[in-house]
């Protein structure tokens, strides 16, 4: 009975996962589309492969992780005449290699479903099912990027590792933003439809707690990563990213830009100042001098507040890229491209075997994506590749090998404050364009 009721219990997961061979168990699983259970399958591998990750840092595997190949068979050299010391950053290589493994998964994904146009496809099996044979790939990659000896590997991943978290970051800031607009107009809404106070005390309250939390980022920004004397960069980020939100939330309430969105306000601009500020965080950890106080002790190796914030947030836009549908209130074109289109959807019935007894049923397994896909498959193996990148070089406090494994990275300090630039830029745009553009449809 056991080993029925397991059988059961994993054609039940199939099924819900959009595993075609699995349409007959759907009675007992919720609705969904193949294109949501897919996405959510593929983001569980990710979450999975980032937990992995995470436990190659657990100081208890230290001692054992020492005895991996790539630390035996190292030739420990890197540029700078640097030696990579693996009693020291065994735990940041691994998380190279496991990462390493992951992102090729990805892009081997992407090439294979360059073109596809539908579910009808010949290729739609290897994208929404097979997914034990995928976990056996991914793992198999682990293995064996474990063999690969050190040499020149860390320093040169580094910078794949650093191109891909920025790409990601412009990823991660779209979606942020199409959050921030559909969050507020969703309440707005709710507002409007109801004029209920609690509505409008959750709006103000939900703005005021993030412009709280964006003024007291700045203040301890300026408290803990300046000096009254010198310290004149970071003084000069922190400076100009305030004006930067100011000027933003300004725009997001001019009386041209309501017009145009009267649900656009300070709630949106509340959520994106939030997030500049937890990027310039990020980017003055990584600055160098004795400006930066996440360095605390030379060569000291830890995994922080700030890191793992980014985490957090990588796993929420992860999530939300994953069950998020584009819809009209997506205010950035290349979200349509990120995000699952709404689309019809075909429910196959399902007849029992006493003819009768079984109507009534249905199949739960949904396919939305007959005559097109939802979202771009290629795309979506190409930012979850990108993702993988971004966490790793989070999970690494983007450790740069050739510095004696401290923190200080200029490249990854100018990559984030770029971003934070970039995230402003982006909502205004989405605020003006609009305005400046009444004859088109950006909704």
């Amino acid at each position: 009975m056991g080993a029925v009721l397991g059988l059961c219990s994993a054609a039940q997961l199939a099924c819900c996962c959009g595993s075609a061979a699995c349409s007959l168990c759907c009675s007992a699983c919720p609705s969904c589309t193949n294109s949501t259970s897919t996405r959510l399958m593929y983001t569980i591998m990710l979450l999975l492969m980032m937990i992995v990750a995470c436990v190659t840092l657990a100081p208890g595997l230290h001692e054992q992780l020492k005895k991996v190949p790539f630390c035996e068979n190292s030739t420990g050299l890197v540029p700078g005449n640097f030696k990579v010391d693996c009693d020291q950053a065994v735990g940041y290589l691994a998380v190279y290699r496991i990462c390493f493994a992951t992102f090729l998964f990805f892009i081997l994904m992407a090439l294979i479903m360059l073109g596809v146009k539908s579910s009808k496809d010949p290729r739609a099996g290897i994208q929404n099912g097979f997914w034990g044979i995928k976990y056996l790939v991914v793992i198999g990659g682990i293995i064996g990027a474990f063999f690969i000896p050190e040499g020149q590997f860390a320093s040169t991943w580094m910078v794949f590792g650093m191109i891909g978290g920025f790409c990601f970051i412009i990823i991660q800031l779209i979606l942020i933003i199409d959050f921030a607009h559909t969050w507020a107009e969703k309440w707005v809404s709710q507002y409007e439809e109801s004029q209920s106070r609690g509505w409008y005390a959750a709006l103000l309250l939900s703005m005021l707690t993030c412009f709280t939390l964006t003024l007291t980022g700045i203040v301890l920004l300026y408290v803990y990563y300046t000096k009254p004397s010198g310290c004149d960069l970071s003084k000069f980020f922190i400076s100009f990213n305030l004006i930067l939100v100011v000027i933003a939330s300004a725009i997001s309430i001019l009386p041209s830009v309501q017009e145009h969105q009267p649900r656009s306000g300070l709630l949106q601009s509340s959520v994106v100042s939030l997030y500049v500020m937890y990027l310039t965080w990020s980017a003055l950890s990584n600055s160098s001098g004795e400006c930066n106080a996440s360095i605390t002790e030379k060569n000291q190796i830890s995994f922080d507040n700030q890191s793992i914030i980014g985490l957090v947030i990588w796993v929420c836009s992860v999530l939300y890229s994953s069950v998020r549908t584009a819809s009209s209130s997506s205010k950035i074109t290349m979200s349509e491209h990120i995000l699952a289109k709404d689309g019809n959807a075909d429910y196959g019935s399902i007849e029992g075997d006493g003819g009768e007894a079984g109507r009534g049923e249905e199949a739960k397994v949904v396919d939305n994506e007959g005559d097109s896909v939802a979202y771009s498959w290629t795309f979506f193996h190409v930012v979850f590749a990108l993702a993988t990148l971004y966490v790793m070089m989070t999970l690494t406090n983007w450790y740069n090998p050739s510095s004696q494994l401290s923190k200080e990275n200029v490249a990854s300090m100018w990559i984030k404050i770029t971003s934070s630039w970039l995230c402003v830029g982006l909502y205004i745009w989405t605020l003006v364009a609009p305005a400046i553009f009444p004859d088109r449809e950006f909704n």
